[in-house]
């Protein structure tokens, strides 16, 4: 099977059987998503999705979060991984919306990536989930399934694998294919236990349990 027959099947059988697929992030815009995704970081969506309400509450905007400090803000974030440090990313990250993006969430990669706290694959979930612009975050998620389905030849980092796929997946598909290779090894494609007898890309995966 050549590798364009692979991602066509794999394709195929992804549009089939999960034709609608979106993030689990709660959010009602760029901002919201924003500081979900940060927030995200080494920590479950569902705890992030409990923190978030409170935290939108007390700060609705960039402009009132800019103007914060830590300890108040830790205070909203405390039962999330890392929250003295995240606590000052997104203060950082409200305060440079405000100076140099006038409160608005920028909608390229460059711009994305001098905001404290964002990252490549924090800039991409923004740009396929905010902006509906093609991208590929890779995360540990994405990284496993894309090597045990063949995806990308047992790519040695999550830079070589987003440019193995951003080749082979068409443009168009980037926002919900990402969600399906994540959301696919957040349920089935497990680390340590894949439940492959429910999987139904085993006629293509290179895995399958070993």
């Amino acid at each position: 099977m050549t590798t364009k027959e692979r991602y066509r099947h794999i394709i195929d059988w992804f549009q089939i059987h999960v034709p609608e697929v979106k993030s689990e992030l709660d959010y009602k815009n760029p901002y919201e998503l924003l500081v979900a995704v940060i927030l995200s970081a080494q920590c479950t969506d569902k705890r992030v999705n409990i923190t978030t309400p409170a935290f939108f509450e007390a700060f609705p905007i960039p402009e009132v979060l800019a103007v914060s400090f830590p300890n108040v803000v830790y205070t909203y974030i405390k039962s999330i991984s890392y929250p003295n440090n995240k606590a000052k990313s997104l203060i950082g990250m409200a305060q440079k919306l405000v100076s140099d993006f006038d409160g608005k969430v920028p909608e390229t990669m460059e711009e994305l990536l001098t905001l404290p706290g964002v990252g490549r694959k924090t800039a991409g979930v923004i740009l396929i989930c905010a902006f509906n612009k093609p991208a590929m975050p890779v995360d540990t998620h994405v990284f496993r399934v894309a090597n045990r389905l063949g995806l990308t030849d047992n790519s040695k980092n999550p830079e070589e694998t987003e440019k193995i796929l951003l080749k082979n997946i068409p443009e168009k598909l980037l926002p919900i294919a990402h969600h399906w290779l994540i959301l696919h090894g957040r349920y089935t494609c497990q680390a340590r236990k894949p439940i492959c007898g429910e999987c139904g890309l085993m006629p293509w995966c290179k895995y399958q349990g070993h």
